[in-house]
Order: structure tokens, then C-alpha cells, then sequence
């Protein structure tokens, strides 16, 4: 790691120099002191092959304006390609008075090299001496976007693909194909794009939540769009321009009710409307699933096609003749055997082309081809799995890399899907090191970020923290230290465009979990009647509504217990019996993963355990059962004698999860 002399770069720092910029951070940088003045510079090129030269060329005269690049009173700057001399991504960067020279065995090499010296000249043109080695962690440093719940265009996305290069990421996922709306023309299937691109309604959420209907291509009330062929041919020659591999996704079995609405014949035939899976029992599935990856891979050169495969709802197939035909014929004895057939279909397909099929975890639920790839976005124990069947992954785990949560308190945000993903959270991610991890992707779906804007202000500057994940190892992170530099960086974005969220401006975490709660409930023994906690979201067990400690913005930090089905009813035993004053809990609301306040809470107070006398009902406030984020406090003060506190609440009409962090009871002390 960084060898840094501090007194010399303090010196540094007090003169404007960038060094304190550098993100992702290199793996080893020696500051030797003094700068280069490199207002200009002069360019030798040395054993570069013609298309890198041109890349590397066209983003110097980009990168370096307006000081440009020179001959007369310039800086020397000298690239070299060395084969072997270092991995496959790296370089070296050698700054002295005198000028700077940069080598690497790649292109690629050289264009992250230049990276990093555009972040360490100043506004004056001054770089600061030095020398880094550097290369990645991982190979694989993505970043997906969806676009199919809203869609954005060539110009969108390759402005996305300009800040990628800047943070060295080398990997975009596009996903573009789910029930919202197909994204891709497809020559043999025109109806793909003739209809299933277009919905009743501009914003998902309005859709999702109405008649999700689809329409045809210019009609009044049509909203969507699609990436023609040689709108994407541009996107991929775009991002091969700054080294990026464009990886398409296009869904299967699930997400697709576009596609059946277009071409209903490729769902089970029982279905009447509204499908959402392939009939995996039918020929014409593969039929057109191979025709549309043909015209998918002619676009596409990147060795990885993402297929998808995850939550299949498969509701038709048990009664399906034609799935159940397929299951005697393949000897299945489970109907979820049969995406497990269609996954593999298509990855013996993908290979006859010399493709790799990528997938979702769930795609491990069978077995999948020898050279698969799994996209880990459940848990990492399902990167575990993988990697113990010797399948390659790619981390994208949700409670880290899923950048529609909310990255602030969510009160001061734009509606997101619910959750708590702040920069910090994502920076603390410790993914392992191991042969088989491929790299980290960060993913930002979209249902609801309906604009450019908006878009850049989920990723941005989170995506920073993705990138040095994968690509600085660093035993000893410290995020101050990254802030800062994510801060200069994201002044950078918006100095140039991007809408990226003001880190300056950053509530943090819900003030009521930073400290332990004033409770007389504390440490006592919790009863949990008809109305379990799930063990999905089980927090800290049995002790965690009398732990002290509330939970914070977002429902999975192991403070909030979660409760579906049965509604909420637990007692707590004080031990003896005293002076109730107060009673207080809080309830969650986060519409987006169905997280609801409840119709009503009921406090009931009993001396004897078998007893009990109701103390006061509460239902939430009509302003708060129509936000789609808030925190509910209910509270009583019955001021009477008890030694048992029992609570029940019970679901809306919504149903959904309900999810509390303490019951917080203070009693007379007498």
C-alpha cells in the first residue's frame, strides 16, 4: 500500500497538488518530491500496436484540454508497452522534474495509467513526483443498468460509460430486457419492439401499481423506447473505445411478461393473459430464445451473455402439458428442474458460439454449464456455493452493491425502492480473495429512477466505492480517508454534467440507533405468542426488543425484526410488578419491498400473565399510511400497575411485513 513521506505530502496538499484525489486508490504510490510542470505535453508512443495508439491519443487530447498537447515548452510523455512487465491491467507511472513516463503490457494498461495522472494534475497543469505500481484486484469491475423500467438512450448511457473509464471500471451490464419494457430491436421479432417496448404509463410505479398494459409504437399514450441495433453497435464501439466490455442481459425464464404479451404462444398455453415465464416444455421457446441470443451476440462481442434466471415464479408449469411432457421425457420429478434445463440448454448454446452464459444465483439451484458464470446478488453464502462446485462469480450482493436503496436518510431523498445503502456501507464491503471471484459489480435498478438525473444521483458517488473495491486491495481501509477522496471526485462530476449526490450534504444514519434507549424493558424476557418473528429477518433473536438499541434507516441492519402473516404480538416480562408510565414502540414503512405501519397497535397490561386489560389502541396518522417511507412512533401512557407488557398489532389491508426495533417501557421508580 501507499509508502507515503507525510511532511512532503503535506507540502503537496497545501499546494493544490491532486495527489489526495486519486480514486480507486493505487496499490503503492512513493511521493519523491517536487512536481512536474505539465501544462503541455509532449507524447512519444513506443511499441503500441495502431488501434491503442488511437484510443490513447483521442483520450489525451480529451483529457488534457485546455492545456492540450505539444511540442514547444511541453513535458515529455512517454508511453511503452513492455509485454509481461506487469498484469494484464496494470502499469507503471514514473513522474519526475524532468517529465513522466508510463509503460504497461496493455492498452488497457496505459489507458488507466493516464487516469490516474489526470487525477493527480492540478488546475495549473503541475504533477506531483512520484512512482505507482498499480494494478486491479479483480478483472471483472461493473457496473449494471437498468433500463428497462425506464428506459435511457445511447447518449445517456455513453455518458455513464465516460465516468466508468475515469474510475477504471471495465465492465457494463446492460439490462434490457423485463416486463417494463424490451429495450433492443430485434430484426426477426419485430413485435418486441413494436409493442413490448411501449406501456400505458411514462413511470414504472404507476404502471406496476395500474393496468400494465402495453401499446404499440406510436400511439398517444405510448411511453418506452428501444436501443435500435445501431444504436448499440455505438454503445459497445464506444465503450471499446475506454476499454469497457458492454455485457448484455436479456431475461429468462422469468421477467418476461413483455415478451408473452407480444408473443403469447411462448407461454403455457393454460395462461390466458399475464404470463410472466417461458413455457420451458415448449420447442418454440428455444426456437426463439436461440434466435433472438444469434442476433444479441452479432451486436454484442463480449465473451459473457447474462441470461438472467432469476425469481421464476413457474405457477403454470406443474399443470402444463407440454412441461410436464418435458419433465417425463428428461426424467424431472420437480417442476423447478425444468428452468434448470432451460439454463443449461441455453448455455450449451451460448458455448457452440463461444459464449459464456452468466446468471443470477438462483441459477445454481441446478446444474449449469462447465463454463457459467454466477452473478452473486442473494447473499455471499451463495458465492459459496458456487465457488465449492468450482463456478466462477461475480459479487453483487444486495445488502452492498444494489444502489437503488435510499443513500441518505430517507426523508431527504427522491422515492427510492427502500432500504439504507450509504457510501459507507458500500465501502465496507470485504469481498474475499479467491481464484474463483471474477471481480464486484454494483447494480442500479430502476423502477424508481425515472430520469437522467436521477439515475446519476443513485450512482454517483457510490459507483466510486464499487470501483475501488474491485480494484484496490487494501487490508486496512479507511473510510475518512476514502471520503475525502470521494468528495474531490464527486465535485469533479458535477463540475462536469453528472448530478451526483452532495456527500457535503449527508445526514447519515437515523439518529435514534447511534446510542442505547432509556428503557426499563431492558434485558427482560420477550414471549412471543401466535405471531413468530420471521427468521428471514429475525434480528437479534428473542432478545431484540428489550437489547436497548433501536435499528436504523433500513430494515436488514439486524435491529429490526420483521413479522408476516400473523401480525405482531409479544409480551414483556418486567420481573415484577411496577408503575407503568409509558409504552412505546416504532414501525417501519418502506412500500417499495412491501414493508407496512400496521392498521392498529394494541396495548394490553397484566399483573398475573393470564389477565390482561387493554391500555390504549393506536392506528398510524393518515399523512403517514401514504408515505412511502416513514418511521411510526405509536405510544401510550397508561400509569397503572403491571408486570406483564404484551403488544399486538395487526397487518393493513396491504398485508405485507411489519418490522419494530425495542419496545421501550419506563416505569415509576418508587
Amino acid at each position: 500500500m501507499h509508502r507515503v513521506i507525510i511532511s512532503l505530502l503535506l507540502l503537496l496538499v497545501s499546494m493544490g497538488i491532486g495527489a489526495q484525489s486519486l480514486l480507486p486508490e493505487p496499490q503503492s504510490v512513493v511521493w519523491t518530491g517536487g512536481h512536474c510542470q505539465a501544462g503541455r505535453l509532449d507524447v512519444k508512443f513506443r511499441h503500441l500496436p495502431s488501434a491503442d495508439r488511437r484510443r490513447l491519443s483521442a483520450f489525451l487530447h480529451e483529457a488534457f484540454p485546455p492545456l492540450g498537447i505539444g511540442n514547444a515548452g511541453s513535458a515529455s510523455l512517454t508511453l511503452s508497452l513492455a509485454p509481461k512487465a506487469i498484469g494484464k491491467e496494470g502499469y507503471r507511472l514514473t513522474v519526475t522534474p524532468q517529465g513522466i513516463a508510463l509503460s504497461a503490457s496493455t492498452g488497457a494498461g496505459l489507458f488507466y495509467g493516464l487516469q490516474t495522472l489526470s487525477q493527480l494534475r492540478d488546475a495549473g497543469g503541475r504533477v506531483a513526483c512520484c512512482e505507482i505500481q498499480d494494478e486491479p484486484r479483480y478483472p471483472w469491475r461493473g457496473l449494471m443498468i437498468d433500463i428497462s423500467r425506464h428506459f435511457f438512450d445511447k447518449a445517456s448511457i455513453e455518458k455513464q460509460i465516460d465516468a466508468m473509464a475515469h474510475y477504471k471500471l471495465n465492465t457494463l451490464h446492460l439490462h434490457l430486457t423485463d416486463a417494463a419494457g424490451w429495450r433492443l430491436q430485434i430484426k426477426r421479432y419485430p413485435e418486441l419492439t413494436r409493442k413490448a417496448a411501449w406501456r400505458s404509463a411514462p413511470d414504472w410505479k404507476s404502471w406496476w401499481n395500474g393496468n400494465r398494459q402495453y401499446r404499440q409504437e406510436g400511439d398517444s399514450d405510448a411511453h418506452g423506447g428501444y436501443l435500435t441495433q445501431r444504436d448499440a453497435r455505438e454503445i459497445v464501439a464506444y465503450a471499446r473505445e475506454r476499454y469497457i466490455n458492454v455485457v448484455p442481459e436479456i431475461e429468462m425464464p422469468a421477467h418476461s411478461e413483455e415478451v408473452l404479451a407480444a408473443y403469447p404462444l411462448l407461454a403455457c398455453a393454460q395462461v390466458s393473459s399475464g404470463a410472466a415465464d417461458f413455457c420451458p416444455g415448449n420447442e418454440k421457446t428455444y426456437e426463439f430464445l436461440e434466435n433472438v441470443l444469434t442476433e444479441v451476440m452479432d451486436i454484442f462481442p463480449s465473451a459473457y451473455i447474462h441470461v438472467g434466471g432469476d425469481e421464476a415464479g413457474m405457477a403454470a408449469w406443474p399443470k402444463c402439458p407440454l412441461c410436464q411432457q418435458r419433465m417425463r421425457e428428461e426424467g424431472m420429478t420437480d417442476v423447478k428442474q425444468l428452468q434448470g434445463y432451460l439454463i443449461r440448454r441455453i448455455g450449451r448454446f451460448l458455448q457452440r458460439h463461444g459464449r459464456k452464459l452468466v446468471g443470477w444465483d438462483e441459477i445454481l439451484s441446478d446444474s449449469v454449464p462447465t463454463n457459467a458464470v454466477t452473478m452473486v446478488w442473494r447473499d455471499v453464502s451463495e458465492a459459496r456455493k458456487a465457488m465449492q462446485r468450482g463456478i466462477p462469480v461475480v459479487l453483487s450482493p444486495g445488502a452492498y452493491c444494489y444502489l437503488d436503496a435510499y443513500q441518505d436518510a430517507p426523508s431527504t431523498q427522491p422515492e427510492a425502492i427502500g432500504g439504507y445503502l450509504p457510501l459507507e456501507r458500500v465501502y465496507s464491503y470485504n469481498p474475499p480473495d479467491d481464484p474463483l471471484v471474477m471481480g464486484i459489480q454494483g447494480n442500479l435498478w430502476t423502477e424508481y429512477v425515472p430520469t437522467l438525473q436521477h439515475l446519476e444521483y443513485m450512482l454517483w458517488p457510490r459507483a466510486m466505492a464499487i470501483a475501488e473495491l474491485g480494484w484496490t486491495r487494501n487490508p486496512h481501509k479507511d473510510y475518512a480517508g476514502f471520503r475525502k477522496r470521494a468528495l474531490a471526485q464527486d465535485a469533479y462530476l458535477r463540475q462536469r454534467g453528472y448530478h451526483a449526490f452532495d456527500l457535503l450534504t449527508e445526514t447519515g444514519q437515523r439518529p435514534q440507533s447511534l446510542r442505547p434507549v432509556a428503557n426499563d424493558a431492558r434485558g427482560c424476557k420477550v414471549s412471543y405468542n401466535d405471531a413468530p418473528y420471521s427468521l428471514s429477518y429475525p434480528a437479534g433473536g428473542d432478545s431484540t426488543l428489550t437489547d436497548g438499541w433501536r435499528g436504523g434507516w433500513h430494515y436488514s441492519d439486524r435491529r429490526w425484526q420483521g413479522f408476516i402473516g400473523k401480525g405482531f404480538d409479544a409480551t414483556v416480562d418486567l420481573g415484577r410488578v411496577r408503575t407503568v408510565d409509558s409504552v412505546s414502540m416504532t414501525f417501519m414503512q418502506q412500500t417499495g419491498p412491501e414493508v407496512f405501519l400496521p392498521a392498529a397497535v394494541e396495548l394490553l397490561l397484566s399483573s398475573d400473565g393470564t389477565n390482561f386489560e387493554t391500555a390504549g389502541i393506536r392506528e398510524p396518522d393518515s399523512a403517514d399510511r401514504d408515505k412511502s417511507n416513514c418511521y411510526a412512533d405509536f405510544v401510550w401512557s397508561p400509569r397503572r400497575p403491571a408486570r406483564y407488557v404484551r403488544v399486538k398489532a395487526r397487518h393493513g389491508q396491504r398485508g405485507g411485513w411489519l418490522f419494530t426495533d425495542e419496545i421501550v417501557v419506563n416505569c415509576r421508580h418508587e
